[in-house]
């Protein structure tokens, strides 16, 4: 039986501030996460090669024989085949990157200590073969791509549940409904995408669905809410107002009026009422973000790119977000006129007063309310993953060196 090793390589720096509290494989982009992608296409269970802080919460499983892939990378059909046919000590590249190898128990171990391994045979790929995440804008870049193929992956040889009466449809054959989704008098139009609705979701009075669109398990789309595609709500989320071309990753809400476009919210976010995001600039320019790599902001290549936020963070009502907004873990943002490109993690406050810290007890203890809230227990191990970000992410709180 064969055993998958996911591994975060250099790219999870680039990743930030979504890569502080998980791996790159538990990003979710399109219906599934990268790690439930993989599982899916391979057919095994995956574990993980990531930050010795993450580990103990997301550790590694070793077997006799091992596939380890990169995590930044998307499966296909043709290079899930690539992998599956692979021999013992072979691996395949891209531009001399390792993509995957398939290992023995002891080959990677000497891996993992960096250690030399015996006559491994490396391929080269076509560029056209691999698909990575190796910036934050490739997430919105190519969400739907990974949910149409998502979407067939999933639904395919399976019927979806009797869409009501009451439902105005278009393209009935591209929507997939799992069994407790609830739906009032909304619009499902799935010209131009799929559109997939989880288990006992909720899709209520004059929502509109444009696809591409996922609506995961347990969440709730409230009234009159417009939701355009690509886009992407996670399992237990609660979202109103307008978003287009975005993902929230779970336990997220955006409940009220206001405005989402091109944005990637993490866990355990919260919008308030009226929160509005800028995803294009006046003068329609390409876009710079905060690269935490690099410690500047540099050009995405895209024209439209929104609000970027870490798990655990929160904005008061009336919130304005600049185009290219980068938001760290637990920060909590309020305060008139539009906030900066980047916000430190654990962060407090906003304009005009400025930044202060959000204090790490504080902000554990908010956290642990929210999750309750959802019947969930902030943990040992979530409190030791925070701890160790509030750390690591000290340096970018300029003012706290101020006033040292």
């Amino acid at each position: 039986m064969h055993n998958l090793i996911l591994f975060d390589d250099d790219i999870r720096t680039q990743l930030l501030p979504l890569t502080y509290t998980r791996p790159v494989a538990e990003i979710r982009i399109g219906i599934l996460t990268i790690k439930e992608k993989w599982e899916k296409w391979l057919g095994v269970s995956a574990s993980y090669i990531t930050q010795d802080y993450l580990s103990t919460k997301y550790p590694m499983q070793v077997a006799e024989v091992n596939w380890v892939v990169n995590a930044s990378v998307l499966p296909t059909a043709r290079l899930s085949n690539i992998i599956a046919d692979l021999e013992l000590n072979e691996a395949i590249l891209l531009d001399g990157e390792l993509i995957a190898t398939k290992l023995d128990d002891a080959a990677l171990r000497n891996l993992l200590e960096e250690k030399d391994i015996d006559q491994i045979k490396g391929y080269e790929l076509e560029e056209s073969d691999v698909r990575r995440i190796t910036q934050l804008a490739d997430l919105t870049r190519y969400n739907k791509e990974e949910l149409i193929s998502d979407h067939d992956m999933i639904c395919s040889d399976r019927k979806s549940i009797a869409i009501p009466s009451h439902v105005r449809v278009t393209e009935r054959s591209s929507i997939f409904i799992e069994p407790g989704a609830r739906l009032g008098h909304c619009i499902l139009n799935a010209t131009d995408g799929p559109i997939y609705i989880g288990a006992d979701a909720q899709i209520h009075d004059g929502a509109i669905l444009q696809g591409c669109v996922s609506i995961g398990a347990h969440s709730k789309v409230k009234m009159a809410a417009r939701i355009s595609g690509p886009t992407t709500i996670g399992p237990v989320c609660s979202v109103g107002g307008e978003i287009s071309r975005s993902i929230l990753m779970g336990y997220s809400n955006k409940g009220h009026d206001g405005y989402l476009g091109d944005s990637v919210l993490g866990e355990w976010c919260n919008l308030g009422a009226d929160t509005n995001n800028s995803n294009l600039k006046n003068n329609y320019a390409e876009v710079r973000l905060w690269n935490y790599a690099e410690e500047r902001f540099v050009p995405t290549g895209e024209q439209f790119v929104g609000l970027f936020m870490g798990d655990h963070s929160k904005c008061g009502i009336n919130t304005m977000w600049n185009t290219g907004t980068v938001v760290g873990v637990s920060a909590n943002v309020y305060g008139g006129g539009y906030q900066k490109n980047f916000v430190p993690s654990f962060s407090w406050g906003g304009p005009p007063s400025g930044l202060r810290t959000y204090k790490l007890e504080k902000s554990l203890e908010v956290a642990e309310i929210v999750m309750a809230r959802r019947n969930l227990e902030l943990g040992k191990l979530d409190r030791s993953i925070l701890s160790a970000v509030y750390e690591r992410s000290a340096a970018y709180r300029s003012w706290e060196k101020e006033s040292s």
